[in-house]
């Protein structure tokens, strides 16, 4: 009988974990922060466990883009369905998604999307698919020129907040608000 200390397998914990600490480590420290052997330390794994859910530095880069545009298009989604999916819907919820996770989760998600697109050209296309695909969907209801420059002022208040503009130079978050969501309104 071995007495040897067996931890119980929860690959999922763990791959989780290692997504949740490269993205910490992204946005404080930047992506080149973002080792295998950091990741693995502060998950508390060894190199070879993190090889084991992901093939290489590359891929867990990846799998932690997913995860926060996952968590992102979960946000917009849920902002839809509190919408009565007329004009504008989809710009709607994107700027409602972009504000109230910036609020909620301190910019993890946010703020390891933004460091992964800015950083890293390969992860820049994963954002215009899923970008592509929302506007496709959303066609009818978000194609005017309008609700472009509202979304893209929805980015840059996040742009803003990743970069901790100083209150000064900006408008209060809750105007900033308002008034986007008023310009989603067709006139």
């Amino acid at each position: 009988m071995s007495t040897a200390y067996e931890r119980k397998k929860q690959p999922e914990v763990v791959r989780r974990a290692l997504i949740d600490c490269a993205a910490k480590l992204a946005l404080e420290r930047g992506l080149q922060a973002v080792t295998v052997q950091a990741v693995a330390s502060a998950a508390g794994v060894t190199k070879g466990g993190l090889f084991h859910h992901f093939a290489s530095k590359e891929k867990l880069i990846e799998a932690v883009f997913d995860a926060q545009l996952d968590v992102f298009g979960a946000a917009v989604d849920e902002a839809l369905q509190h919408d009565n999916g007329s004009y504008g819907c989809f710009t709607r919820a994107y700027v409602m998604a972009t504000f109230t996770l910036g609020e909620s989760d301190d910019g993890q998600c946010g703020g390891a999307l933004a460091v992964s697109m800015m950083t890293d050209p390969l992860l820049r296309p994963r954002w215009s698919v899923w970008m592509r695909a929302r506007m496709s969907k959303h066609k009818k209801t978000d194609s005017a020129p309008a609700l472009e420059i509202v979304r893209l002022a929805a980015d840059g208040a996040w742009l803003a907040d990743l970069t901790a503009l100083a209150p000064d130079l900006r408008m209060s978050r809750k105007k900033l608000l308002a008034r986007l969501m008023a310009m989603t309104q067709k006139d």
